[in-house]
């Protein structure tokens, strides 16, 4: 039997990966609907949603993958939880923030470097993909945000390559990633359409079907879109946004629920 893949939802942009082997934690937001969390410059949202599953229900994950440093991707009630060894892999930005926070452990990949782990034959390898954050010289203003492609392997055979695109907006440039990377078996995509001061800061419905259709992965997986007051596109906009352009492989995810990520190569 082929070892298993799946992926568990726990809110926003937090999910849990199970990789054969391996064991990911995305993005670790875990206060409660009503807390409060700071985007910087004074700027704060409030949490609309309880996660759908606490740390302390989670498995103990071999590392945890952070797209950049905010309050919505991690927030007070997971710097409380998450162990000071645990290993962090992020933005050269946040990963020095994070050492200087306690969590010796943190990692930060540049655009297109690589942190890999081995294990009884299998093998998973994490990518730092291109992200912008904001429009224009905004951009600047904002934390570094990097994509991710986790590779996963068995053997020597690819079994799985998934695609998280973190908090960035719809770029052309994000071609390159399905030219230097190739096919793309399942994405977790970052939408709400978050606004501040009327800026859009994460894809809304028209971005995100742009970039399915763009990097045409065999199961697209929408998170981070109703969580928080800032975000303001529903994900009934992007479904809807995806109909029309006969982009296939669009599934819902509910909050807890557990989908399997099939495999590119059956072993």
């Amino acid at each position: 039997m082929s070892p298993s893949a799946s992926v568990t939802f726990v809110g926003n942009a937090t999910t849990l990966l199970r990789l054969g082997a391996f064991t990911l934690l995305t993005d670790p937001a875990f206060g409660a609907a009503g807390s409060r969390v700071h985007l910087g410059y004074g700027a704060w949202t409030r949490r609309l949603r309880d996660p759908a599953l606490s740390y302390d229900q989670l498995p103990r994950p071999d590392a945890v993958l952070l797209s950049h440093l905010h309050g919505d991707h991690f927030d007070r009630a997971a710097r409380r939880v998450l162990p000071p060894d645990l290993p962090i892999v992020t933005t050269p930005q946040a990963g020095r923030r994070l050492r200087r926070r306690r969590f010796e452990a943190a990692r930060g990949l540049p655009t297109w470097d690589a942190e890999q782990w081995q294990r009884d034959g299998e093998q998973l390898r994490v990518t730092a993909l291109p992200g912008r954050h904001g429009p224009g010289l905004v951009d600047r203003l904002l934390p570094d945000v990097m994509g991710s492609l986790i590779e996963w392997s068995v053997d020597g055979q690819t079994m799985l390559r998934l695609y998280v695109t973190g908090d960035t907006l719809y770029r052309p440039f994000l071609g390159e990633i399905r030219e230097r990377c190739g096919e793309i078996d399942a994405m977790l995509i970052h939408l709400g359409g978050t606004r501040l001061l009327g800026l859009l800061l994460t894809m809304d419905a028209r971005q995100g079907a742009d970039l399915t259709g763009l990097i045409r992965p065999r199961l697209t997986l929408p998170i981070h879109y109703d969580d928080y007051r800032v975000m303001k596109s529903p994900l009934s906009d992007y479904l809807t946004a995806c109909r029309d352009r006969s982009l296939d492989g669009v599934r819902p995810l509910g909050r807890g629920e557990t989908v399997t990520l099939v495999p590119s190569i059956a072993g």
